[in-house]
Protein backbone atom coordinates (compact mmCIF):
# COMPACT_ATOMS: atom_id res chain seq x y z
CA UNK A 1 0.00 0.00 0.00
CA UNK A 2 2.50 2.26 0.78
CA UNK A 3 4.33 1.28 -2.85
CA UNK A 4 0.57 2.57 -4.45
CA UNK A 5 1.30 6.20 -2.13
CA UNK A 6 4.67 6.38 -3.08
CA UNK A 7 3.34 6.49 -7.13
CA UNK A 8 0.79 8.54 -6.50
CA UNK A 9 3.03 11.44 -5.14
CA UNK A 10 5.47 10.93 -7.68
CA UNK A 11 6.10 14.00 -10.33
CA UNK A 12 6.63 12.35 -13.64
CA UNK A 13 9.51 14.61 -15.64
CA UNK A 14 8.42 15.89 -18.65
CA UNK A 15 10.80 16.50 -21.99
CA UNK A 16 10.79 19.94 -20.59
CA UNK A 17 12.85 19.04 -17.80
CA UNK A 18 15.38 17.72 -19.59
CA UNK A 19 16.11 20.13 -21.97
CA UNK A 20 19.26 22.59 -21.52
CA UNK A 21 18.95 26.52 -20.72
CA UNK A 22 18.35 28.66 -23.45
CA UNK A 23 21.83 30.18 -24.80
CA UNK A 24 21.01 33.68 -23.74
CA UNK A 25 20.09 32.95 -20.71
CA UNK A 26 22.75 34.92 -18.08
CA UNK A 27 24.86 32.49 -15.40
CA UNK A 28 25.90 34.35 -12.16
CA UNK A 29 28.61 32.02 -10.41
CA UNK A 30 28.43 31.56 -6.61
CA UNK A 31 30.59 34.03 -4.28
CA UNK A 32 33.81 32.44 -3.46
CA UNK A 33 34.46 30.89 -0.27
CA UNK A 34 37.27 33.52 0.15
CA UNK A 35 34.98 36.08 0.57
CA UNK A 36 32.69 34.25 2.63
CA UNK A 37 33.99 34.87 5.85
CA UNK A 38 35.83 31.93 6.12
CA UNK A 39 39.44 32.17 7.36
CA UNK A 40 41.85 29.53 5.52
CA UNK A 41 45.13 31.03 7.07
CA UNK A 42 46.85 28.63 9.82
CA UNK A 43 46.34 29.77 12.92
CA UNK A 44 49.71 31.29 14.59
CA UNK A 45 50.34 28.43 17.29
CA UNK A 46 53.74 29.97 18.45
CA UNK A 47 52.07 32.32 20.82
CA UNK A 48 49.79 30.29 22.43
CA UNK A 49 51.94 29.20 25.13
CA UNK A 50 51.74 25.43 24.75
CA UNK A 51 54.98 24.55 25.83
CA UNK A 52 56.22 22.77 23.03
CA UNK A 53 56.18 25.13 19.77
CA UNK A 54 53.97 23.37 17.57
CA UNK A 55 50.56 23.82 19.43
CA UNK A 56 47.81 22.25 18.88
CA UNK A 57 47.10 22.17 14.99
CA UNK A 58 48.76 19.30 13.26
CA UNK A 59 51.44 20.75 11.09
CA UNK A 60 53.47 18.49 8.48
CA UNK A 61 56.06 18.02 10.96
CA UNK A 62 53.91 16.43 13.70
CA UNK A 63 52.16 14.24 10.75
CA UNK A 64 55.48 12.56 10.01
CA UNK A 65 56.65 12.38 13.44
CA UNK A 66 53.39 10.67 14.13
CA UNK A 67 54.09 8.38 11.18
CA UNK A 68 57.26 7.33 12.45
CA UNK A 69 56.43 6.67 15.82
CA UNK A 70 53.39 4.55 14.40
CA UNK A 71 55.55 2.65 12.12
CA UNK A 72 58.38 2.40 14.87
CA UNK A 73 55.57 1.13 16.90
CA UNK A 74 53.97 -1.67 14.21
CA UNK A 75 58.05 -2.89 13.43
CA UNK A 76 58.43 -3.09 17.84
CA UNK A 77 55.15 -5.00 17.66
CA UNK A 78 56.14 -7.73 14.52
CA UNK A 79 59.74 -8.10 15.71
CA UNK A 80 58.18 -9.22 19.15
CA UNK A 81 55.47 -11.97 17.70
CA UNK A 82 58.75 -12.87 15.31
CA UNK A 83 61.02 -13.36 18.28
CA UNK A 84 57.81 -15.07 19.95
CA UNK A 85 56.83 -17.43 16.83
CA UNK A 86 61.14 -18.23 16.56
CA UNK A 87 61.22 -18.93 20.29
CA UNK A 88 57.79 -21.83 19.68
CA UNK A 89 59.41 -23.12 16.54
CA UNK A 90 62.72 -23.46 18.41
CA UNK A 91 60.95 -25.52 21.05
CA UNK A 92 59.46 -27.60 19.04
CA UNK A 93 62.00 -28.60 16.86
CA UNK A 94 64.59 -29.66 19.74
CA UNK A 95 61.22 -31.58 21.15
CA UNK A 96 61.23 -33.53 17.42
CA UNK A 97 65.08 -33.81 17.75
CA UNK A 98 65.16 -35.44 21.17
CA UNK A 99 62.36 -37.42 20.06
CA UNK A 100 64.62 -38.63 17.12
CA UNK A 101 67.25 -39.28 18.73
CA UNK A 102 65.37 -41.83 21.09
CA UNK A 103 63.77 -43.30 17.86
CA UNK A 104 67.32 -43.63 16.52
CA UNK A 105 68.34 -45.27 20.16
CA UNK A 106 65.49 -47.53 20.82
CA UNK A 107 65.67 -48.82 16.96
CA UNK A 108 69.76 -49.80 17.31
CA UNK A 109 68.16 -52.91 19.60
CA UNK A 110 66.69 -53.98 17.01
CA UNK A 111 69.21 -53.01 14.47
CA UNK A 112 71.76 -54.90 16.74
CA UNK A 113 69.57 -58.31 16.52
CA UNK A 114 68.97 -57.99 12.88
CA UNK A 115 71.96 -56.31 11.31
CA UNK A 116 74.76 -56.95 13.87
CA UNK A 117 76.00 -55.18 16.58
CA UNK A 118 78.14 -52.71 14.32
CA UNK A 119 75.59 -51.68 12.34
CA UNK A 120 73.34 -50.90 15.62
CA UNK A 121 76.73 -48.92 16.93
CA UNK A 122 75.94 -46.54 13.69
CA UNK A 123 72.43 -46.26 14.67
CA UNK A 124 73.64 -45.16 18.40
CA UNK A 125 76.20 -42.68 16.99
CA UNK A 126 74.01 -41.13 15.01
CA UNK A 127 71.17 -40.59 17.80
CA UNK A 128 74.35 -39.11 19.72
CA UNK A 129 75.02 -36.70 17.29
CA UNK A 130 71.14 -35.42 17.24
CA UNK A 131 70.98 -35.63 21.03
CA UNK A 132 74.25 -33.29 20.57
CA UNK A 133 72.38 -31.02 18.21
CA UNK A 134 69.32 -30.48 19.94
CA UNK A 135 71.13 -29.35 22.74
CA UNK A 136 73.28 -27.13 20.89
CA UNK A 137 70.25 -25.68 19.69
CA UNK A 138 67.92 -25.65 22.83
CA UNK A 139 71.21 -23.88 24.56
CA UNK A 140 71.49 -21.11 22.02
CA UNK A 141 69.46 -18.07 21.72
CA UNK A 142 66.89 -17.23 18.89
CA UNK A 143 69.57 -14.24 18.06
CA UNK A 144 72.57 -16.92 18.04
CA UNK A 145 71.02 -19.20 15.75
CA UNK A 146 70.00 -16.52 13.42
CA UNK A 147 73.96 -15.22 13.85
CA UNK A 148 75.05 -18.98 12.75
CA UNK A 149 73.10 -19.51 10.26
CA UNK A 150 74.06 -15.94 8.24
CA UNK A 151 77.47 -17.03 8.77
CA UNK A 152 76.97 -20.51 7.62
CA UNK A 153 75.51 -18.77 4.39
CA UNK A 154 78.51 -16.06 4.55
CA UNK A 155 81.11 -19.01 4.40
CA UNK A 156 79.55 -21.72 1.96
CA UNK A 157 76.38 -20.32 0.32
CA UNK A 158 76.34 -23.64 -1.68
CA UNK A 159 75.92 -25.67 1.51
CA UNK A 160 73.47 -23.37 2.88
CA UNK A 161 71.65 -23.79 -0.88
CA UNK A 162 71.58 -27.53 -0.40
CA UNK A 163 70.46 -27.66 3.04
CA UNK A 164 67.63 -25.69 2.66
CA UNK A 165 66.74 -27.81 -0.35
CA UNK A 166 67.27 -30.60 1.42
CA UNK A 167 65.14 -29.51 4.29
CA UNK A 168 61.95 -28.00 1.41
CA UNK A 169 62.36 -31.19 0.16
CA UNK A 170 61.54 -33.13 3.73
CA UNK A 171 58.89 -30.97 4.60
CA UNK A 172 57.35 -31.20 1.36
CA UNK A 173 57.19 -34.99 1.57
CA UNK A 174 55.88 -34.50 5.01
CA UNK A 175 53.31 -32.10 4.03
CA UNK A 176 52.45 -34.43 1.23
CA UNK A 177 52.11 -37.45 3.32
CA UNK A 178 50.07 -35.66 5.65
CA UNK A 179 47.47 -34.59 2.99
CA UNK A 180 47.01 -38.11 1.57
CA UNK A 181 46.77 -39.64 4.82
CA UNK A 182 43.97 -36.95 5.52
CA UNK A 183 42.40 -37.49 1.97
CA UNK A 184 42.24 -41.50 2.99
Amino acid sequence: MADEQDRDTLQHSTPADAAPPPADASFTPAEPLKNAGVDFTPEDTSATGSGNGNGSGSTLADAKQSARDYVAKGREQAADKARGFAEDGKAKATDALTQLSQMLTDAAGQVDEKLGAQYGQYARSAADRVQGFSSAIDQKSVEDLLDDARELVRKSPEVAVGLAAGVGFVLARLIGAAVDQRDA
